[in-house]
């Protein structure tokens, strides 16, 4: 059975977790970079951005984390950004806590800015480019099995937890958000399909074992 990661977290942060998983792949900073086992069995890194254009991005990625640091009382760059290629992401839930007045203030200025931006579970995101986590799961599913993943929706499932599966969950008939989505009812337009009981890694498990238990059966 394929399993696919798409994750908001950083490049550096998914290189051991794609060697040591049983996944196929881990699509990092929503839907940037792509890291799965290559010929030979070495681990292999690729990107939607060529490396001239992620130079240029990384110039503007420091000057609006500046601007950040200094108009956001409070604001922090998240512990994982040394590992970031292509996005940034400012702690507003893992090692710091910032309100929703502030969370807001971060939006406001990274979509000012031209960037895309989102939240999730943990932290504030935002980048420059078109790419998203729908684009980086039709990305992976074309690189490594030559099919189009728009025509085949029906046979895969998504599960995650925050605001920035939003598009995700919209995505595919099967749809799974973990419990602690619900701590951003106030903020979620686009809910899953269905919701887990137990929260965050418990979750999916819970409905893994539900599935092969399903398959199995």
């Amino acid at each position: 059975m394929p399993v696919l990661a798409i994750t908001g977290r950083p490049m550096g942060w998914s290189r051991p977790f794609a060697r040591d998983w049983p996944v196929d792949a881990i699509v990092a900073e929503n839907g940037a970079v792509a890291l799965f086992t290559g010929p030979g069995g070495a681990l292999q890194v690729e990107y939607v951005q060529d490396e001239a254009e992620r130079a240029r991005n990384a110039r503007r990625l420091r000057e609006v984390a500046a601007r950040i640091l200094a108009e956001v009382p409070g604001a922090t760059l998240a512990r994982d950004s040394a590992g970031r290629v292509t996005d940034l992401a400012i702690d507003h839930a893992e090692h710091a806590r910032l309100p929703p007045a502030a969370v807001e203030r971060v939006l406001a200025i990274m979509r000012a800015a031209g960037m895309q931006a989102t939240v999730s579970s943990i932290h504030v995101n935002g980048w420059f480019g078109t790419h998203d986590k729908l684009s980086g799961a039709r990305w992976i599913v074309q690189r490594l099995y030559g099919r189009a993943l728009d025509a085949e929706r029906d046979a895969w499932a998504y599960v995650g937890d925050s605001t920035n599966d939003e598009r995700m969950f919209a995505a595919f008939p099967v749809s799974v958000g973990v419990a602690n989505l619900r701590a951003f009812a106030d903020r979620l337009e686009v809910w899953p399909a269905w919701i887990c009981d137990a929260p965050r890694g418990a979750g999916f498990a819970a409905f893994a074992a539900r599935l092969l238990a399903a398959r199995c059966g």
